[in-house]
C-alpha cells in the first residue's frame, strides 16, 4: 500500500485549521483596538484576548506542517540534500520579504506619525522567516528522522525560553533582541520557533502514514493533546520550579506545551470535521484558511491603522461585538472576492461594456 498521496482533500482539514486561528486573530484584534480601557479587566475581553493567544502558535505550527511537506516532497523527487536546504531558506526569504512589504506598507499609511523603529518591528512574519532560516538545515534528514529531531527541538527551543530570558540582552541591539528572545511585544526565536519544529514533526510523520492509519494518528493526536494540556498544567501549579525565574505568559515550557496540546486536539476535530461532518464544497471558514495572508495583511491597517479611528477605545462590549462581526464578514468577502476574481473580473468588465457574460451550464 502505497502513502496517502498529496490530494487537495488532504490538505482541507489544515486549511480549515487555519480559517478558524484566522477567524479568533479577527476577534482578539478587534477587542484589542476597540474596547473601552475601562472594560479591559471584565470577563468577555479577557477571554477574547486569552483565546486570541493561540492564532500565531496555530499558525507557526501550521507553517512547519508544510515546510515538512516541503522538505519530503524534495526527498520524494530524489533532490540532493543541498538543494533541499536551499529550497527551504528560499522560503524563509520569500517570508521575510513579505514581512518587510508588510511593516513598509504599515508605515508609509502611518506616515508622519510612524516611528523609524516601526520598521524593523519582529511580527509574526518575521518570526516565521527567522524560524525556517535556521531550522532549513533540517531538510538533510529523512521524514523518520524529523519526526524525532524536530520534536527534540521544540522540546528544547521551550526549554530553554526562560534561560534566555535571563541572559543580559540590554548589550545588544532591541531589534536583535527581538528576533531571538521572549518578548511581549514581539515573536522572538525563543519561544515561538517551537511550535514551528513541533509543526514540522508532525508534517513528516502526516507524510509517511497511509490513508488507514491517518484516522488513528488523530485519535493518537487528541489523546496526546489532552495529556500535555492536564500534565503541563499541573506542572505549572507545582510550589517549586527548575528556573530561577519564569513568566507563565511570556517563557514558561508550561504555556508552550499547554497551547500544543490545544493544538493537538484541535487537528483531529478539523480532520473529523472536513472528513466525515462538513458538507462537500466551499466552506467559509476554509476560504479564511486559504487567504490568511491576504486577511492578516488587510486587517491590521484596518483594525490598528488611521481608518477606523473614532472607534478606537470608544466601545462597549455589545459594540464591539458587532464590529468584530462587521470586520469578520468584511474580510470573508475580500477573500472570496480575491479566490474567484477570474470569475468576477471578466463578468465585470462585460457589465461595463454592456455586453451579457455567457451563461455557464453547470458542470462546466
Amino acid at each position: 500500500m502505497e502513502p496517502v498521496k498529496t490530494t487537495r482533500s488532504r490538505l482541507l482539514y489544515l486549511d480549515w485549521l487555519r480559517g478558524v486561528a484566522a477567524i479568533i486573530m479577527l476577534q482578539g484584534h478587534v477587542f484589542h483596538s476597540f474596547l473601552r480601557n475601562d472594560l479591559r479587566e471584565g470577563g468577555p475581553y479577557v477571554l477574547s484576548q486569552f483565546v486570541g493567544g493561540m492564532p500565531p502558535a496555530i499558525f507557526l505550527f501550521l507553517t512547519g506542517i508544510t515546510l515538512a511537506f516541503l522538505m519530503h516532497s524534495g526527498e520524494r523527487k530524489g533532490v540532493p540534500a543541498g538543494a533541499r536546504v536551499v529550497i527551504a531558506m528560499r522560503r524563509a526569504g520569500y517570508l521575510f520579504a513579505i514581512a518587510f512589504l508588510f511593516r513598509l506598507q504599515l508605515w508609509l499609511f502611518g506616515w508622519p506619525d510612524s516611528a523609524p523603529a516601526d520598521l524593523l518591528r519582529v511580527d509574526i512574519l518575521n518570526a516565521m522567516g527567522f524560524a525556517i532560516l535556521l531550522m532549513s538545515g533540517m531538510a538533510v534528514f529523512t521524514g523518520a528522522q524529523r519526526v524525532r529531531y524536530c520534536a527534540a527541538l521544540g522540546l528544547g527551543i521551550a526549554a530553554a525560553s526562560p534561560l534566555v530570558s535571563m541572559l543580559p540582552w540590554n548589550v545588544v541591539p532591541a531589534v536583535v533582541k527581538s528576533y531571538i528572545a521572549p518578548d511581549y511585544n514581539a515573536f522572538g526565536f525563543f519561544p515561538w520557533a517551537a511550535f514551528l519544529a513541533f509543526g514540522m514533526s508532525a508534517g513528516s510523520l502526516i507524510r509517511m502514514l497511509h490513508r488507514e492509519h491517518l484516522d488513528r494518528a488523530m485519535q493518537w493526536s487528541a489523546v496526546l493533546g489532552v495529556v500535555l494540556v492536564v500534565g503541563a498544567y499541573y506542572a505549572s501549579n507545582l510550589p517549586y520550579s527548575l528556573y530561577p525565574h519564569s513568566e507563565f505568559w511570556l517563557d514558561s515550557p508550561a504555556q508552550i506545551l499547554i497551547k500544543l496540546g490545544v493544538i493537538l486536539m484541535a487537528l483531529p476535530f478539523a480532520f473529523v470535521w472536513t472528513e466525515y461532518g462538513a458538507k462537500p464544497g466551499w466552506s467559509w471558514v476554509r476560504q479564511f484558511g486559504t487567504t490568511s495572508l491576504l486577511v492578516y495583511w488587510v486587517h491590521i491597517e484596518l483594525v490598528y491603522g488611521r481608518w477606523l479611528w473614532f472607534l478606537k477605545t470608544n466601545l462597549d462590549v455589545s459594540q464591539t461585538v458587532l464590529v468584530a462581526v462587521a470586520v469578520i464578514v468584511g474580510m470573508l468577502l475580500l477573500a472570496v472576492a480575491k479566490t474567484y476574481r477570474k470569475q468576477w473580473i471578466p463578468a465585470l468588465k462585460d457589465l461595463l461594456r454592456g455586453t451579457p457574460t455567457p451563461a455557464r451550464v453547470p458542470g462546466d
